[in-house]
């Protein structure tokens, strides 16, 4: 299927300088009434980037969502320049909405380097994406018997290779889906890597309550991402197919960890990625 919503996510990354120098961010095409966390890491990403020279590209980043994000709200962005050395930059960045902090974030970037490779994850033997169809709006349908759901409109692409099956039905085994942008993107590295950041945050906390039999679905469950971290290992086109391979390493204390693991069509390890969630149903 050929992408359709070109130029959404392009428009995510359309930041508008502030008076403050800041940046504006323009709102979220979600639905619902929380901002996807996906949007803050690759608008934030594309922010900071704003602030270097092309030669650096991001290697690694640690977000908090701090509160839930407003999507009747502008976001302002501030970066700070943490340092620049030699060979690697640091930039730390707040996003505010009505005054109040709602997300924040560092990162590190680096200058081009060689170095001998060597890669122990190996990409696990899955259909291609072609032959994948069902696809995220299947398992809310599946699950709920609704086809449309509060991030439908997201300009993304996801083929679960294993859905979960039915609620009661306690699932731990990884969870494996294709993914891509659902947008033709430019050859500009930077915007490729805000476009993985952004597919990074999909579906990781909704996993985490699987070994339990439960669904982020279920009446009374809230479920949101409290940390983010990442690793950008080698550079992949974003709306290309990317297989993203996630599993829960533990839950407890109302919160979830689960893991994730971005793989090429050829096997190659593009970016690791370890988040953890509230995990919580209101009784």
């Amino acid at each position: 299927m050929e992408p359709t919503r070109t130029g959404a996510f392009l428009a995510l990354l359309a930041l508008e300088r502030a008076e403050d120098g800041g940046w504006t961010a323009p709102p979220p095409p979600d639905k619902g009434d929380s901002t996807f966390g996906g949007q803050f890491l690759a608008q934030c990403l594309a922010a900071m980037q704003e602030t270097l020279g092309t030669d650096r590209a991001v290697h690694s980043l640690h977000a908090y969502f701090l509160r839930p994000g407003d999507v009747h709200l502008a976001a302002h962005v501030e970066v700070e320049a943490v340092r620049d050395g030699r060979s690697f930059s640091s930039r730390q960045v707040v996003v505010r909405q009505g005054g109040k902090e709602v997300f924040r974030m560092t990162a590190s970037f680096q200058v081009p380097d060689e170095s001998p490779e060597y890669t122990d994850a190996r990409m696990p033997q899955v259909p291609p994406p072609e032959q994948v169809a069902f696809t995220y709006d299947d398992f809310t349908l599946a699950q709920t018997g609704e086809s449309s759901w509060y991030g439908s409109d997201r300009p993304m692409d996801i083929r679960y290779i294993n859905p979960p099956g039915e609620r009661g039905e306690a699932v731990t085994e990884p969870q494996r889906m294709w993914m891509r942008i659902d947008a033709k993107l430019p050859d500009d590295p930077r915007v490729h890597h805000a476009g993985l950041a952004y597919l990074s945050d999909s579906t990781l906390v909704d996993h985490v309550m699987l070994p339990h039999g439960r669904r982020w679905q279920d009446e009374g469950f809230l479920g949101t991402s409290l940390d983010h971290a990442m690793w950008f290992h080698r550079f992949a086109r974003a709306d290309d197919w990317l297989l993203f391979e996630q599993n829960v390493e533990t839950t407890g204390s109302g919160r979830g960890l689960a893991s994730g693991r971005f793989f090429d069509r050829s096997g190659k390890l593009i970016a690791t990625c370890v988040q953890e969630g509230l995990m919580r149903w209101l009784k």
